[in-house]
């Protein structure tokens, strides 16, 4: 098992308890690494500006984080197809484990990535409510 590092650690803890479960979990098989967790609203504004991000009202500017933006390991942006599959893995871990997630590459959770109109392949995200 590769532990988080410290900064991966401090991120994730910024995020809701079933976040910390879920990619605590995950980094025991699939080694990863935690880009970001809770946002203030200067900075989701800043991504918004900048055309990395879509809404100011990002479940990353909640207290705790109900969103978590998580790497594999080793890094590669350009391999889109590992991001893929890291999040086929981690949305059945997280639903071996009961905790209800959202994932930036399937928006709609319809199975069906080619109907996607803004990919955020690191973002994952608690499903509140129904």
């Amino acid at each position: 098992m590769v532990a988080f590092s410290q900064t991966s650690k401090t991120r994730l803890e910024t995020c809701h308890p079933d976040l910390q479960k879920l990619f605590n979990a995950v980094n025991t098989s699939w080694p990863c690494t935690i880009i970001s967790g809770q946002r203030t609203p200067e900075e989701q504004q800043a991504l918004v500006s900048s055309g990395a991000s879509k809404r100011l009202d990002s479940m990353h500017v909640r207290s705790p984080s109900c969103a978590v933006d998580v790497t594999p390991d080793p890094l590669d942006w350009k391999d889109t197809t590992r991001f893929y599959y890291f999040g086929g893995f981690v949305l059945g871990i997280a639903e071996s484990m009961g905790i209800r997630v959202k994932w930036g590459g399937d928006w709609d959770g319809d199975m069906q990535i080619k109907d996607q109109n803004f990919n955020d392949l690191v973002h994952f995200e608690l499903i509140i409510g129904n």
